[in-house]
């Protein structure tokens, strides 16, 4: 093990941090393109040089993270190797920071391990009041609460429209069909950022699941939490900081900061003596959101070190690089060949006037053998810039990484939603308001949340799902591929990004129409 570091002040970040370099400085640029460059090693020899290498991140970025795609379906059995290498260069590229030193990330989490050494955090339990049975799914839509045959034609509607991909729809059917499957008192889940604005938690405290909450410590957050779970009929556990008054309420009191709590709040999840479910949803802007991902994959990794049957769960972003089958592809290349000749004219013009920036096909080919053909969706947005896209990165390196090891995993691609975080982007807000002439529908969070709840419950429940893996796959990538909920950029006509801005022209206009003193 390295001879920790001395923090050079006190203000210095603790937690998870990146690592100091030659001149001192935190570098989340030189940590992504060594990430990246790493990753690449395994498919490309040549391609992770030049990601090494990049000196312009900020903007380059995107054209490595397609080489992550396009390399690894070139080389299908070195996936594996390049997800290990990426979390690998990932583990040695930030550092825990802790009493004035830095240590290696595994050293937190061997410390995680040790209940003498981990900051101890206490249990509060919360056990809900409402009805006793589970409550039945439904899905909250433009004002309706769809069930039963309503459900199933809004189902069929979404996948005629291509904002959701067939595996997903024949899920969400099954789900409509098994109701039995959302009794969840067998499930003991953890929450990672249990406040999730898109998260399951209203779902699954109204289908009397175990749940152990994670967020930070906030009482106004608890308090949202707590009237969730008392009108519900789940089983809450929270942690609490070590020496908070007793006669404090729970809400007062309760919350862990996974950035500089997560070998403490591994040893709290980890003395619960169940199978774990654990979720990682927690969301920060920036390279915080870099740290973050690393500080839920270190509770993730120990979960899964800990029981062999833990199962571990994510939310996937649409805004990134995909693989998708080739029917998928297909759908994308036939939109762009099927416009109208006017619009096609227009849209020529409009592409070489903005330097090809404006108006590109979306796929542009297929690769593959055997008789099995992929293609690749770009939907990487530019302005969630590369911290965003490193952190989405590597929780899909843990989940194949941790599916290959024998443990279940739900990765699912969720549509792009009206949250928190998007509408405060003005662009992107303005964006996705705008995006529904190219075929694309940005979801309401209630909306997302109903939908992800139950295909991770599918996951858990249905052995043909690829989450299961006892069921063989083609190609790594394809855990990613079913299920996906994308609202339509993978069978976008159009590159994403470079209809991005006319998407944004127009959702801004339509904003200034729809304001009152517009009317």
């Amino acid at each position: 093990m390295r001879d920790p570091i001395k923090l050079a002040a006190a203000a210095e970040p603790l937690g998870v941090v990146f690592r100091r370099v030659s001149d001192g400085s935190r570098s989340s640029k030189r940590a992504g393109t060594a990430i990246v460059g790493a990753a690449l090693e395994p498919l490309n020899p040549a391609h992770a040089v030049q990601a090494r290498q990049e000196r312009n991140w900020r903007d380059n970025y995107l054209s490595h993270y397609r080489r992550l795609v396009d390399d690894a379906l070139a080389a299908p059995q070195a996936t594996l190797a390049s997800a290990a290498a990426g979390m690998d260069m990932a583990w040695d590229s930030l550092r825990w920071g802790h009493e004035g030193q830095e240590h290696s990330l595994e050293w937190a989490l061997r410390r995680a391990a040790e209940p003498v050494q981990a900051e101890p955090l206490h249990t509060r339990t919360v056990r809900g009041s409402g009805p006793l049975p589970p409550a039945p799914w439904v899905v909250p839509y433009r004002g309706e609460a769809l069930s039963g045959d309503r459900l199933r034609r809004r189902i069929d509607l979404w996948l005629r429209a291509g904002v959701i991909e067939p595996s997903a729809g024949a899920a969400l059917q099954r789900c409509a069909t098994h109701s039995e499957w959302f009794d969840l008192s067998d499930r003991s889940m953890v929450l990672l950022g249990a406040g999730a604005q898109a998260g399951p938690l209203r779902w699954l405290a109204r289908w009397r699941a175990t749940v152990m909450a994670v967020d930070l410590e906030r009482p106004a957050l608890w308090r949202a939490i707590a009237a969730i779970v008392q009108g519900g009929n789940a089983t809450l556990h929270v942690p609490v900081r070590a020496g908070a008054p007793r006669d404090a309420h729970w809400t007062e009191v309760a919350g862990a900061d996974l950035l500089t709590q997560a070998p403490a709040i591994t040893n709290w999840i980890c003395r619960f003596d169940a199978a774990l479910d654990v979720a990682a949803h927690a969301y920060l802007d920036g390279e915080r959101h870099v740290r973050l991902a690393l500080a839920m994959d270190l509770i993730q990794r120990a979960a899964c070190m800990g029981r062999p049957d833990t199962t571990l769960a994510f939310m996937a972003t649409p805004t990134d690089v995909f693989a998708v089958p080739g029917p998928t592809a297909r759908s994308a290349m036939q939109a762009y060949a099927a416009r109208p000749l006017l619009p096609r004219a227009l849209q020529a013009g409009l592409a070489a006037a903005s330097g090809r920036r404006l108006y590109q096909p979306h796929v542009t080919g297929l690769s593959g053998d055997g008789g099995t053909e992929y293609g690749v969706v770009d939907c990487l947005v530019p302005q969630q810039g590369p911290n965003y896209a490193l952190a989405k990165r590597l929780q899909q390196w843990r989940a194949l990484l941790a599916r290959a090891a024998g443990h279940r995993v739900s990765l699912n691609i969720a549509p792009s939603s009206s949250t928190d975080s998007v509408i405060g982007n003005p662009a992107l807000a303005a964006a996705f308001a705008g995006a529904r002439p190219f075929g694309v529908e940005a979801f309401a969070p209630e909306t997302t949340s109903a939908l992800m709840a139950a295909l991770w419950v599918h996951d858990l429940r249905c052995e043909d799902s690829a989450a299961n893996p006892a069921r063989a796959l083609g190609h790594p990538f394809e855990l990613f591929m079913d299920n996906a909920c994308h609202g339509g950029l993978w069978r976008c006509a159009y590159l994403p990004r470079s209809v991005l801005p006319l998407a944004a022209a127009l959702g801004w206009v339509r904003g200034r129409a729809n304001r009152p003193e517009a009317e």
